[in-house]
């Protein structure tokens, strides 16, 4: 056997994501409607393009040399989450990251040993247990509130054991919509202080929050970080910028963490960037990260769509949990059935996301960043099969 027993794990986590890339280029078509991934359908934000242009030219000789985190991304990024979070973050704190998969790899590089545990809401995105089998940790599943798919605290506690290390959280989140109160992180943190005090180790939260700026009907947002003091914040740019492929992301330390704690992590994050392959993002999105900060998707336009599609499902009789944040649509397929749901719309021309692929095969996800025309050319399939043969 020319694998290791962790890369084996890996695959087998995969492997429904794998299969089902393949069913979606094999279903492709000139006259199709794409709505499974985050991907963009229309020509890139202006203000993305003129950042990254502004970078092009190169200003010194080292322009494109090696770079770790640079200063300017760090303050920019620092200043960010003071606005945002209301919290005393500074430059330090910051490890530019490829995105968000580069910075919770680094997570789990930081604080993880061979063996431990990582708790993972289900459902949830489906790259956590991937990325733990890869790297011999344990993924262990926390499912939502199974009818509001809210954060379960209860669930959480019932999960942790003595080798729980981390726990994940996604607001908003992947793939329901739901962004969670500060009451909800207060309860969380309670439940963790307690069960770390009964095992000897601290448990840390690691706060998904690539979704963080896409946020529906002025509702308000809350990290974890404020509420529990040993949290990190991973963040992706590709959602809020719509530009997936353009790989730039940060781990972010809570300022609240003890002294001790934030200042280990803060001289270890960069020698574990360097050791994980060079984890830090390329010259040029990182001097572009002032400008972007300040650059967004479309909210008028993107609630525009949430609205259009979501009213036509649900006076279709779909069960469909009205998204707080992000840029999808979660819904219960007809029958109960998601995968056979998917292949009815896959023979007209419309693929969405099964939802076995977040281990619930009765529901589908649908991507919202796809164009307003698309979606209309979709509406009359997804009402023609929420009608009862016959």
């Amino acid at each position: 056997m020319a694998l290791s027993n962790r890369a084996r794990r890996s695959r087998a986590a995969s492997d429904p994501m794998m299969r089902f890339f393949a069913q979606v280029s094999s279903a492709d078509r000139p006259d199709g409607v794409d709505l499974t991934f985050g991907n963009p359908h229309e020509m890139a934000l202006p203000g993305l393009v003129e950042a990254i242009r502004a970078q092009v030219e190169p200003q010194t000789v080292d322009w494109f040399a090696y770079q770790n985190s640079r200063p300017e991304a760090q303050e920019a990024v620092a200043e960010g989450l003071r606005d945002e979070l209301g919290l005393d973050f500074e430059p330090a704190d910051i490890a530019m990251t490829q995105g968000a998969f580069g910075a919770i790899e680094l997570a789990f590089a930081a604080l993880t040993d061979a063996g431990d545990e990582v708790v993972i809401p289900l459902p949830g995105w489906f790259c956590y247990a991937p990325m733990l089998r890869a790297t011999d940790l344990v993924p262990v599943e926390a499912p939502l509130d199974p009818e509001t798919f809210d954060l379960d605290v209860e669930a959480i506690a019932r999960a942790i054991t003595p080798r729980t290390r981390i726990v994940v959280v996604n607001s908003p989140a992947n793939p329901t919509g739901r962004v969670y109160p500060k009451s909800t992180w207060d309860a969380l943190a309670e439940v963790l202080d307690t069960a770390s005090a009964a095992h000897g180790r601290r448990i840390w939260l690691l706060s998904d929050e690539p979704y963080r700026r896409i946020r529906f009907d002025g509702i308000g947002f809350a990290s974890p970080a404020g509420s529990y003091a040993w949290t990190l914040i991973d963040y992706s740019y590709g959602k809020v910028l719509l530009a997936p492929g353009q790989r730039l992301g940060y781990l972010a330390i809570s300022p609240l963490a003890p002294a001790a704690e934030r200042a280990e992590l803060r001289e270890s994050l960069g020698p574990l960037q360097l050791a994980i392959g060079w984890g830090w993002p390329d010259s040029i999105m990182q001097r572009a990260v002032p400008a972007l900060e300040h650059v967004s998707i479309d909210m008028t336009e993107l609630t525009r769509r949430r609205d259009r599609v979501y009213d036509a499902l649900t006076g279709a009789g779909y069960t469909i949990t009205r998204p707080e944040g992000t840029f999808y649509l979660w819904g219960r397929a007809p029958g109960g059935d998601g995968d056979a749901f998917f292949r009815a719309l896959v023979e007209r021309g419309v693929t969405v996301f099964p939802g076995a692929q977040f281990d619930q095969p009765h529901h589908f996800r649908i991507t919202l960043t796809a164009t307003m025309e698309m979606l209309e050319r979709a509406i009359p399939h997804f009402v023609e099969l929420a009608r009862p043969a016959g």
